[in-house]
Parts: C-alpha cells; sequence; structure tokens
C-alpha cells in the first residue's frame, strides 16, 4: 500500500529542507562573499577551488560541511564559520580513491584549532582505513591562538597520524600561502612537498621575530618561498609556477605511484617496445674520463616515450631522482650527474638520494642506479658537517631495499662511492657496466702518483713515465672487466642496449622476495 504524505508533514520537510539549503550555501564561503574576493585578490583560489581544480569532475564528496569552532574566547562566541576553515572529504584522481583537506585561509588565516584538527584527523583516518592516499592543501597562519593549547593537542593528533601513515599510504602536502609554525611540520613528515611559487611560503618563525631576536632583516620570499626550499634547504620536492601548475604536478606524481603499501603501482599500456634498441647511448661518453656530460641524456632515452619525472631537480643538483616507467611499470631512479660537480657525493645529495630510495621500497616501486662517481666531496666542510653519518644514510637505504634494483655503471665508479650506489654488495639484483666503466678504488692518475710515487721521483722524463703508468694502469686495472671476473657486475653491455637489459631485469625480478630478520626497525644514521 502506498505511503501517502499529509500536507502538512510535506510543508514541515520543505522549510526542513530550505534550511539544509541555505545552510550549505553559507558553508560555501563562510567568511562571506568580500572574503573571497581578497583571497582571489591576493592571487589564490578558495579551499574548494583547489580541491576541485584538482579532482575529477563531480567526484569530491564533502564531510563535516557543517562543523564549527566550539570555544567562546576572544569574541569568538559571536562569530561562527561554518566547516571551521578547512575543507575535508574523499574523491578520485584519475579514477582512483583519495582523501582530502584544503585549509582556508578566509577564515581566521586558515588557522587550526580544535574542530578544524579533528576533520583533518578523521580524513586521515579514513585515508589509513581504506589504503588511499592523502592530499593536504596547505594555507594556514598555524595555530588558532584564540583556542590556546587546544590548538597545539589538535597539530599533535595530526603530527601523530602522519608518522603512522608513513610508508603505508602516500601522503602529499601542497603548499599553496603562508604556512608557520606547527603549520609547516606535517608537511615536513609527508613524503612529497609541492610550493607554489609567489604564494606558497614555509617558515617555523617569521621575519619580524627573526628580526627581534637576531637581528637578520629579510623577506618572507627569502626566508621561506619555494625557491629558497626548492633550493637552499630541500624542504620542497616540486615547484609549480601557479596553483593550475600545482594540481597538474600533485595528479602526474600520483600517477606514479601505488594506493598503498600492499599495491603495486598503476601499470600503463606502453607502445614504446621495451627491448628497443638506444643507439643514442653509444656516443654519450665523452672520450676524456674528465670531461662532463648530462646524464639526462641517459636517463630520458631508456624510459617510456623519454618521460622521466624529476623529483628535487634544483636541490643537491649532483644527484638525479624521480620517476618513469619502463615497459608500463614504476620505477624509481637514482643517478649520478656528472656536470654537476662531477657526480660526486656529499651531504646534500646523500641526504636526497636516501629519503627517495626508501620512498620507492616502502610503496613496492623498483630502482633502476645509474653510476658515474668519482667518490665523496673531500674538505673540512663536509667532514665537519658529518659526511660520514649523511653517507651512510644512502648506504642504510640502499642495503635496506628490498623491492627489485637494477644498477647500471656508465663510467667511474670509484671508491667507497662504488660500494653506496646500489653495488652487488649491498645486494642490488643485476649489475651491469657499459664498456666505459672504470671501476676501481681511485682514478688511475691518482692511483700512479700513490703507488709509483718513487718511480715517478727518480724518472728522468717524469711526465713520459706517468703516462706510461696511467696507461698500463687503466688496462690493467681501470676497467669493467676485473669486477666482471669477480661476478660484481653480471655483464658488460653496449650502452644501446641498456633499455632492454633493465626491461628484461625488471621482468625477471617481478616477483621478488626478501626474508628480513624480525626486528622493530632498525636505526638508520640520522
Amino acid at each position: 500500500m502506498p505511503i501517502r504524505s499529509s500536507p502538512e508533514s510535506v510543508r514541515s520537510n520543505q522549510a526542513k529542507y530550505a534550511e539544509l539549503q541555505r545552510k550549505r550555501e553559507l558553508s560555501q564561503a563562510p567568511a562571506g562573499a568580500e572574503a573571497i574576493t581578497a583571497q582571489h585578490r591576493r592571487g589564490k583560489r578558495t579551499a574548494r577551488e583547489r580541491v576541485e581544480a584538482l579532482v575529477d569532475e563531480k567526484s569530491f564528496i564533502e564531510l563535516d560541511r557543517f562543523a564549527v569552532h566550539r570555544t567562546t574566547a576572544f569574541g569568538l562566541g559571536e562569530r561562527e564559520f561554518l566547516g571551521d576553515g578547512v575543507v575535508t572529504g574523499r574523491a578520485t584522481i584519475d579514477g582512483r580513491q583519495v582523501f582530502l583537506f584544503s585549509q582556508d585561509f578566509t577564515v581566521l588565516g586558515g588557522s587550526l584549532g580544535e574542530v578544524f584538527a579533528e576533520k583533518i584527523c578523521k580524513v586521515m583516518d579514513l585515508a589509513l582505513r581504506t589504503g588511499s592516499p592523502i592530499v593536504g592543501i596547505n594555507d594556514s597562519g598555524g595555530a588558532r591562538i584564540q583556542e590556546g593549547v587546544v590548538s597545539l593537542g589538535g597539530y599533535a593528533e595530526i603530527f601523530w597520524r602522519n608518522v603512522q601513515a608513513s610508508g603505508v599510504i602516500p601522503q602529499i602536502s601542497l603548499v599553496a600561502g603562508p604556512c608557520a609554525g606547527g603549520a609547516v611540520y606535517s608537511p615536513a613528515i609527508t613524503d612529497f612537498i609541492i610550493m607554489t611559487e609567489g604564494i606558497g611560503q614555509m617558515f617555523i618563525t617569521g621575519p619580524e621575530i627573526i628580526k627581534t631576536v637576531t637581528g637578520e632583516e629579510v623577506t618572507f620570499e627569502e626566508l621561506g618561498g619555494a625557491t629558497t626550499h626548492a633550493t637552499k634547504s630541500g624542504v620542497a620536492h616540486l615547484v609549480a609556477s601557479d596553483e593550475d601548475d600545482m594540481s597538474e604536478l600533485a595528479k602526474t606524481l600520483l600517477s606514479y605511484l601505488p594506493q598503498n603499501n600492499m599495491d603495486d603501482p598503476p601499470r600503463f599500456a606502453c607502445n614504446d617496445d621495451p627491448e628497443r634498441l638506444v643507439n643514442e647511448l653509444d656516443g654519450v661518453i665523452p672520450e676524456s674520463p674528465n670531461k662532463p656530460y648530462d646524464m639526462h641524456a641517459v636517463i630520458g632515452p631508456v624510459l617510456d616515450d623519454g618521460d622521466f619525472f624529476e623529483i628535487q631537480p634544483l636541490y643537491a643538483p649532483n644527484i638525479i631522482t624521480g620517476f618513469g616507467r619502463v615497459n608500463g611499470q614504476s620505477v624509481g631512479i637514482v643517478a649520478n650527474q656528472p656536470n654537476v660537480l662531477a657526480g660526486v657525493l656529499d651531504i646534500k645529495s646523500s641526504i636526497k638520494a636516501a629519503r627517495f630510495v626508501r620512498f620507492c621500497d616502502a610503496f613496492n616501486i623498483p630502482l633502476v642506479t645509474f653510476v658515474d662517481v668519482p667518490g665523496f666531496l673531500p674538505g673540512t666542510a663536509q667532514e665537519y658537517g658529518g659526511i660520514i653519518t649523511h653517507g651512510a644514510k644512502l648506504l642504510y637505504a640502499f642495503a635496506e631495499a628490498t623491492v627489485p634494483k637494477v644498477t647500471v655503471i656508465t663510467r667511474k665508479a670509484y671508491g667507497g662511492a662504488y660500494d653506496v650506489m646500489a653495488s652487488k654488495h649491498i645486494r642490488a639484483d643485476v649489475n651491469v657496466a657499459w664498456p666505459t666503466a672504470e671501476i676501481a678504488v681511485m682514478g688511475a692518475e691518482s692511483a700512479v702518483k700513490t703507488i709509483f710515487k718513487r718511480e715517478l721521483a727518480a724518472a728522468k722524463d717524469k711526465d713520459a713515465k706517468m703516462q706510461e703508468l696511467v696507461e698500463d694502469y687503466r688496462e690493467r686495472f681501470d676497467n669493467p672487466f676485473i669486477a666482471a671476473e669477480r661476478g660484481y657486475v653480471d655483464d658488460v653491455v653496449e650502452a644501446h642496449m641498456t633499455r632492454r637489459v633493465i626491461a628484461k631485469s625488471l621482468e625477471m625480478l617481478a616477483n621478488k622476495r626478501v626474508e628480513r630478520p624480525k626486528r622493530k626497525h632498525g636505526n638508520i644514521p640520522l
């Protein structure tokens, strides 16, 4: 029997529906239209506009849009903002589920209070529970002073969840406004930070406090702008030219990553023959062993369609890190860059590469390493700065990694740096060398000067003797075949075979399994 509604109940429900619609409309602009205009005037999108620009059309489902703060102190009892300054929910990006929060600078400067924090914690919990990436769009002045220690507690709850999610689900932070104090620690724990040039800033203490305490005068942009963090501190992994670019970078990054640590990264159909010969690589290595070349000229041609998504391209450029695909499969690339500092390892490059290696290992992304390294950077600045500890981070990361590891030695692999750069001895699975490889304790000239010091001193024609000894050393030691004889490299291959070797190696290693000793966790030299 059909249910019949009375006119009274219809009118009552219509009134309730109208109230619901009114509140929904209020939640779209909780601080009013003028605040949105001011946000646009700063060259910034609103919190909701940023979400819509990032996710698939009409896929966003908002949570807690009607939440409001609970404090009445400092006049907040008379001011109520639906959503409490942060937009949260779930959506899809390229059809894959993600959870998001987007901080609303129009509401009390995006400051974090108790309810604000609870909303973020809820979507973080859902992301972990469902094994989905979480993307945070940050535009916040820090803790809400009016709520005191409750705000600090809210931050700590978020930080705790960041740590629990680390290595379990991908965490990406988009910095699209000034973020100060506690607002920067959560992004720092996440896997990747994308900053928007000109509007994204991060700092613990602002210019005014710095001037008061230290006397230094610095602008907001100089102190914590995107360029500063991309080139000097290494805090930012990618710099977006504007908010459209920020969204595109985030989407591209996610396309290389799995949903969680139990999944494999998405695999794409590949129209680029995995057995393609890369003939241009045969002429990459210069005749002189001391002449630089650009390792990008090696990386790009071996990847599907030449697509390489570089991570931290402006920081420690003597090492290259980033993502690509081989036969449709995501791979993490680590490579020395002979064009910068001859490709040496130093403090910054070791830290940069180590964290990238550990990320790839946590999320089942195979590692492909290209080696052309003359050693570690000498000097008191490096030694006093702790190059021993920092260099050990990269060694630890490669040794700890259990994902498939393929290493290609293109030219120099000298000293301890040879060991560190995913050598066979720290359990790389497949190690190959080009015929141009030089695998030795040190370069030929340095070795001759050390070994034959007396003979050179006694020689009548020192230059001729030096040349003779250097040529003999290179023939006997400074080549890939000594390492090949001992099985330290599995094969010596023509450069043009590199893509084919990598593709076949990854295919062979698809079902790699490694048993590790049971332990709570290792103690990486931090």
